[in-house]
């Protein structure tokens, strides 16, 4: 390529005439010399390829070896898991990954023409680590455009929490071994690690689906982080949580902001606890420390805790909360908590009492005409948890126990009728535009 001709004959050219130096450099910049995109097809790439636009890499964690800093990475249609089925995606430095091209790169839609990372049960196998990661600099990357469906990674019970018309049972948990395959990878989708450099992070236009841990989940020591126009649907624990990871400043009690965090029209549903007992997280939203807060124009629903959790005593003058709809959050639409030992659950009504630094337009609404999947709403809305107890304190085993100087043991056995089943992806791309001034909006 000529920028490889160039960078290695760098020298040589500067000990040249000055005629033909400017002349090499305005050829240089005249043919990409700055940045050299790297494209990628899953249907005419191969990874020995150079990785230009007429001889695309198969791979996107192949692309994102070959490009440096700056550089861009256009991603076709069709299905990835990443080279050998490795089923993740790391990188040191920024990146900006933009997908759901054609075949011919001349145009994008994901609806029509969606990339698919989707790691199978097999890549449970062979590494454990989050979908995306990102391990040092993050400054101007940016995510666009990509569908990251989890469903196929994870294990799923075969006989509890069964809905009639979805094809798994509930999740099973990493610490719960399936009959057969691999057992779930509870890393987040998107990671920032906390040792991450700071820097701008914009997430946009993309499709998170059955993550059995976090959608997204980042540490920042500084810019700002943007994530726009998603769709979440059927993620554990939170589907965003966005902490900073700046050193405190000016003593004890003082507040540091190490950046700022815009969550706009995106549709966030179907929330799952951390465990199938659903007494603990399960929320869209997480307000978490150091970072400065502006949610809008979202749509959330379906949250097992709340809609939003503000509960780590972020100051309440860096949040702004406006233009939302709220619905079917089964704890709260807030999860709030002024002061030490204090948890309140704030529905929409309340809103106005908040000493937010802007809390105005949010409303509840249940969209008449959301596409939701119908069978996974209605076991969604009927999911309940039971425990049954069996101890007998007077039987011979106990007995025996207790002669030896033994606890007495019991049984519980646990059932719930539903619990993170998966979420068929394509259904999730239709929530694109489903609801007017709210949500995502369509792509």
């Amino acid at each position: 390529m000529l920028l490889e001709s160039l960078e290695a004959n760098a020298g040589e050219i500067m000990n040249r005439k000055p005629w033909f130096r400017i002349m090499v450099l305005l050829l240089g910049f005249g043919a990409g010399f700055m940045y050299a995109d790297i494209y990628v097809s899953a249907a005419r790439g191969n990874n020995r390829n150079d990785g230009c636009r007429e001889n695309p890499v198969k791979e996107i964690d192949r692309a994102i070896a070959l490009a440096k800093p700056g550089e861009a990475i256009h991603i076709a249609q069709g299905h990835y898991q990443g080279t050998f089925g490795i089923g993740y995606l790391e990188s040191d430095h920024p990146l900006q990954l933009i997908g759901s091209y054609a075949d011919n790169f001349e145009s994008r839609s994901i609806a029509r023409t969606p990339t698919l990372f989707e790691p199978d049960n097999a890549a449970a196998g062979k590494a454990r680590k989050a979908m995306l990661r990102f391990t040092r600099a993050i400054a101007g990357t940016l995510i666009d455009g990509i569908v990251f469906n989890m469903g196929m990674r994870n294990a799923y019970s075969l006989n509890e929490g069964i809905v009639p018309g979805l094809d798994t049972g509930r999740l099973l948990r990493a610490t719960e071994r399936p009959r057969s395959g691999n057992s779930t990878v509870e890393e987040p989708i998107i990671q920032v690690v906390s040792a991450a450099q700071g820097g701008d992070l914009t997430i946009q236009n993309c499709v998170f689906v059955n993550g059995a841990g976090f959608a997204v989940q980042a540490g920042i020591r500084s810019g700002n982080v943007r994530i726009l126009n998603n769709v979440f649907v059927g993620n554990r624990m939170a589907a965003i949580e966005v902490y900073g990871t700046c050193a405190a400043r000016g003593g004890p009690g003082k507040s540091v902001t190490c950046g700022q965090v815009e969550i706009a029209h995106n549709t966030i549903l179907f929330t799952w606890s951390r465990l199938k007992d659903m007494l603990d997280m399960g929320y869209g939203i997480r307000v978490m420390t150091r970072c400065a807060y502006n949610i809008h124009h979202n749509v959330i629903g379906g949250s097992v805790l709340a809609g939003i959790d503000h509960t780590r005593f972020n100051p309440d003058e860096w949040l702004r909360v406006e233009d939302n709809i709220f619905f079917a959050n089964k704890k709260a639409d807030i999860e709030y908590s002024p002061a030490s030992n204090t948890r309140l659950n704030i529905m929409v009504e309340q809103f106005g009492d908040l000493a937010f630094q802007a809390v105005k337009g949010n409303r509840r609404v249940i969209p008449g005409k959301l596409p939701i999947n119908p069978r996974y709403l209605e076991g969604f809305l009927n999911a309940a948890y039971s425990e049954q107890v069996d101890f007998n304190p007077d039987s011979q085993a106990n007995l025996w126990r207790e002669a030896m100087g033994l606890n007495k043991q019991g049984k519980i056995t646990s059932q719930v009728t539903m619990f993170m089943n998966r979420y068929p992806w394509k259904d999730a791309l239709k929530l694109f535009g489903a609801v007017q001034g709210a949500g995502a909006r369509s792509f």
